[in-house]
C-alpha cells in the first residue's frame, strides 16, 4: 500500500464522509424519524463540513460553492479537482 501525503489522507478523510452521508441519505430516506440514523447523519455531516473547510483552506476549493469572493474569484486560480492528483 502506498504512503500518503497529508493531502490524499485529508481526501480520504472526505470520501469516507461522504460515503457515511450517502449511505446514511438512503437509510433516512425510509426512516425519517430514526433517531439513531438522524445523529449519524448530523455527526458525520459536520465531521464532512469540516473536512472541506479545512482542505479549500490548505490546497483550494474542492466543490465551486467553496471558491472565496472577497478578493478573486478563487475556483479559477487553482488546479481544478480532477487535475489535482488525488486517488
Amino acid at each position: 500500500m502506498p504512503i500518503l501525503n497529508d493531502k490524499q489522507k485529508l481526501m480520504r478523510q472526505i470520501q469516507n464522509c461522504s460515503f457515511a452521508l450517502t449511505e446514511a441519505n438512503l437509510y433516512l430516506d425510509s426512516h425519517p424519524t430514526c433517531p439513531m440514523g438522524l445523529e449519524y447523519y448530523a455527526k458525520h455531516k459536520k465531521e464532512y463540513d469540516e473536512l472541506m473547510k479545512e482542505y479549500a483552506e490548505k490546497y483550494g476549493p474542492i466543490t465551486v460553492g467553496q471558491s472565496s469572493t472577497d478578493k478573486k474569484w478563487s475556483w479559477v486560480t487553482t488546479p481544478f479537482p480532477w487535475e489535482r492528483g488525488e486517488s
